[in-house]
């Protein structure tokens, strides 16, 4: 575990809510307006192959500032987030301008991919993730090849990364901003957070599943009463009805990371978080399980996934992951950033 007490923000952004709406924000999307559309502006859209019909979404823009790209940075969101998020914009936004060329994946039933495929999203697809990720390294030959993640991403990238040798994945580093580690502690903690973050989740998965049905109309989701019910009850609905995992509590463990599940990862990790995280309990981190290579970073403000400087709304993370990069290019740089 290392600390980063460089990491210190103004008074009133210590507060961990202001912290994590403004991650999200318009204004930061509005601010930083020239950096995504150069982003957003040379992306290409593809649609990838991912294995047992699965077709998933992404956006590859190659940067233009070297004669070679530096890396290819893969990128994933969080739950009923997007590639066109603000945070992974942002992220993606600085990595370009460092000379890497960079990938953001949409999940299924994320962004606008609904009618790729007709069964719903639930965090336990990591085949269909891993997938997409070997198509991205098989389709691109830039190396190294990095991944990321934010929140539920963060969770995936860990995932992918554990069975990235196994799925011939020449991944070079994974890192995860408030990675999603107990599902179970993190519903508990949605529950029991200020009312804004179950309603913000709640309406944004209600749209999601309502537009599903509109585009498989002859595929029964939820009657109109099941959607009005609570983020946990609609959870474990989803997990009866159309997935194999019999109990919501069986469901919420197969994504797990908890505990010793990260101790085998062979690849180099960078995992980050602040002790105020609103959502994810940062007890969840302290009791991880991690090989030599991982580098487990808890700072005390930050909020979900906003470490949010000053008012510039400048984020202190992508400073932080900037600076790992960094190291691992260096010329004679060792295994782990």
């Amino acid at each position: 575990m290392s600390s980063a007490g460089e990491f210190r923000p103004r008074a009133l952004l210590r507060n961990p809510h202001l912290q994590s709406v403004l991650a999200s924000s318009g204004m930061r999307r509005l601010l930083f307006r020239r950096r995504r559309m150069a982003l957003e502006g040379g992306a290409r859209e593809h649609i990838l192959d991912c294995g047992h019909g699965v077709r998933l979404q992404g956006f590859h823009t190659a940067q233009s500032i070297l004669p070679r790209p530096r890396a290819l940075a893969v990128l994933l969101h969080g739950w009923e987030g997007s590639a066109r998020s603000s945070y992974l914009l942002h992220t993606g936004s600085r990595l370009l301008a460092a000379g890497c060329d960079v990938f953001r994946l949409n999940f299924r039933d994320h962004g606008d991919t609904h009618h790729l495929n007709p069964e719903l999203f639930h965090s336990c697809r990591i085949d269909e993730v891993v997938g997409a990720v070997r198509r991205v390294a098989e389709r691109f030959a830039v190396r190294p090849l990095v991944l990321g993640g934010f929140s539920l991403g963060g969770n995936f990238a860990l995932r992918v990364a554990l069975r990235a040798p196994q799925a011939g994945i020449p991944l070079a580093w994974v890192f995860a901003v408030c990675p999603v580690i107990s599902p179970g502690a993190g519903l508990a903690a949605i529950e029991s957070a200020p009312w804004f973050y179950e309603h913000y989740f709640l309406r944004k998965w209600r749209e999601s599943l309502k537009r599903k049905q509109r585009l498989f109309p002859e595929r029964p989701l939820f009657a109109p009463e099941e959607l009005r019910r609570n983020l946990r009850e609609l959870t474990r609905r989803l997990v009866e009805r159309h997935t194999a995992f019999g109990t919501l509590e069986n469901y919420l463990d197969g994504y797990s990371i908890a505990g010793d599940r990260l101790a085998g990862l062979a690849v180099p990790a960078t995992i980050l978080t602040a002790a105020d995280d609103p959502v994810i309990p940062v007890a969840e981190f302290r009791e991880l399980t991690l090989p030599p290579t991982a580098e487990l970073t808890i700072v005390p403000h930050g909020g979900h996934c906003g470490f949010i400087r000053d008012f510039s709304l400048r984020s202190w993370a992508e400073d932080f992951l900037l600076a790992r990069l960094e190291r691992l290019l260096a010329p004679g740089a060792p295994s782990s950033p």
